[in-house]
């Protein structure tokens, strides 16, 4: 039986806190249903009503263009260990890019992988939490640092040339174009 809240409760933090992954569901009218996977430690709760998650460039920008489009978000955690408990936090998002001027306030909050390229700022409306009595009980055996290794050697003029470009979805909704986040390198120097 699913029991709904309206906003972050102590036990669901802590639950949240002992995840190793997360899913990430956004949709905009007309196009398709994103579902990403997402790791490392990218997941931040800033308030009971407001949480917020690091993106690193990766294949595509659909949250981004799916947001500016709907706005509409879904976060899933899925406890793969006891006691079996499935979180889904719902909400409104926007993303936040490292050359607006709220993306310092969020950075602070996150260790910045090299790939960084924006953060999602999320206000919660509902959370559900159900009884995930059909999931398998699982263990990390490590993160995957492919992606970070990746972006920490990528040359900055080929990164642009496959990710700043993506300015649409794959549907065609347009997306803010992203810069990297480098360390030591304020946005307008990754250019």
């Amino acid at each position: 039986m699913a029991d709904f809240t309206e906003s972050l409760t102590a036990d669901h933090i802590a639950m949240i806190e002992r995840q190793p992954v997360f899913f990430v569901a956004t949709a905009a009218d007309g196009a398709r249903i994103n579902l990403s996977p997402k790791g490392y430690d990218a997941f931040r709760i800033l308030g009971p009503d407001r949480v917020a998650y690091l993106d690193l460039g990766g294949s595509g920008n659909e949250t981004n263009a799916h947001l500016l489009a709907d706005g509409r978000i879904t976060i899933m955690f899925c406890n793969f260990q006891q006691p079996a408990l499935i979180l889904r936090i719902y909400g409104t998002g926007v993303p936040v890019l490292p050359a607006d001027p709220e993306f310092a306030e969020l950075a602070s909050h996150f260790t910045l992988f090299p790939g960084t390229r924006q953060i999602f700022d999320i206000k919660v409306s509902s959370v559900q939490t159900s009884c995930g009595w059909g999931v398998p009980m699982m263990e990390l055996e490590a993160e995957r640092q492919t992606l970070v290794k990746y972006h920490a050697q990528a040359d900055g003029d080929e990164w642009a040339a496959k990710y700043r470009q993506r300015t649409a979805s794959i549907d065609g909704l347009p997306a803010r174009p992203t810069d990297r986040y480098i360390a030591g390198a304020s946005a307008t120097e990754t250019e």
